[in-house]
């Protein structure tokens, strides 16, 4: 059903209206209402939202119809209005027109061209609610699906090149909230996610800032890949960042006895990138696997709040960079032998 507003101080045309268009009243398709001047449609608009579309006289008391569109203009953007006017001069269409006037229809009203016109803008406004209703789903497809997935979906992939697995040198960050399980079983469970959703928000800002891509989110804890060039380099200031503004912010409440700190683990080295997960569940995960992200998962594990960890072997022409303090040996798990792990300080 289309709602239209119709704005006049001639009675008698509410009376032809209703008479013109009785069959599509009666089936629902048209739900006319009427005000007898601007100002009362600005009042209808207000407490009907649902409005589709305006038909306005010019001339009217209290609030002429050129008015109107201004006020319209200004506070229903994507409202669409039809001027029905006996003033069918150049000079009042092009003022009309001017003001965002969709349509101008001149008295006495023809009113198979009225019906025509009223059809030529619904199917205005619906292709402007298609194209809105695609940028919101689109926008809000980006915040769960794989930018590669995306890429694909949009034509700039080939079916092929999205179902393609390849080997990668890449480096890996884990970032985890360490202790952010005080908050969840202290809080109401729209405060944990909220509080969460902030503190990866600063993470997530930082990789970017780096050019990383978030690979996931696990649990209170983000995995994000750096790949090209300098990519370690820029891996460690993306986790400096984040650990160093982590630290600054306050802690979150007695209750919970939670301060936001980071631990984290580095790793880089060549991994696996392709399609991950469950057909059957028709459930795939664009993401990187194999040993050089097992190590830097289990680098975070072992990282206390507020430590950097990375092996040593990954800091290649980059010491002179950041300072960096020996951890010495530790030995990981499902590692034969123990490596030489550094703390990233500064």
């Amino acid at each position: 059903m289309h709602k239209i507003l119709v704005v006049d101080d001639e009675a008698d045309l509410e009376v032809l209206i209703t008479q013109k268009f009785r069959r599509k009243i009666k089936t629902g398709e048209y739900n006319f209402v009427f005000a007898l001047n601007g100002r009362e449609a600005l009042e209808v608009l207000l407490e009907q939202p649902d409005i589709d579309m305006i038909l306005s006289d010019i001339n009217m008391p209290e609030m002429d119809g050129l008015t109107l569109l201004t006020k319209v203009k200004e506070q229903h953007p994507l409202l669409k209005s039809v001027i029905i006017s006996a003033y069918g001069d150049l000079g009042n269409i092009r003022t009309a027109m001017n003001r965002g006037a969709f349509d101008f229809i001149t008295k006495p009203v023809d009113f198979q061209d009225l019906e025509i016109t009223i059809e030529k803008t619904l199917q205005h406004i619906n292709q402007i609610k298609s194209t809105i209703s695609a940028v919101r789903e689109n926008n809000i497809l980006k915040m769960y699906v794989d930018e590669t997935v995306l890429n694909f979906m949009v034509g700039k992939e080939s079916e092929t090149s999205l179902m393609e697995n390849e080997t990668v040198e890449a480096t890996v960050a884990f970032v985890d909230l360490s202790g952010f399980t005080k908050v969840s079983e202290n809080e109401e469970p729209n405060v944990v996610v909220t509080l969460l959703n902030e503190y990866f928000d600063l993470m997530v800002r930082e990789i970017i800032e780096q050019k990383g891509a978030v690979d996931k989110f696990i649990g209170d804890a983000v995995m994000a890949v750096f790949k090209g060039s300098d990519q370690v380099e820029r891996a460690l200031r993306a986790c400096i960042a984040i650990r160093d503004k982590m630290n600054a912010l306050p802690k979150f409440s007695e209750k919970s006895n939670f301060s936001p700190k980071v631990s984290i683990g580095v790793n880089s080295g060549e991994m696996v990138s392709g399609n991950i997960g469950s057909h059957s569940l028709k459930r795939l995960d664009y993401t990187v696997i194999g040993d050089a992200v097992n190590v830097a998962s289990r680098l975070q594990s072992i990282a206390a709040p507020g430590q950097i960890l990375i092996l040593e072997k990954c800091i290649q022409g980059i010491q002179d960079i950041f300072t960096f303090q020996n951890m010495g040996e530790i030995a990981l798990k499902n590692k034969a032998r123990p490596v030489s792990v550094l703390e990233v300080v500064k």
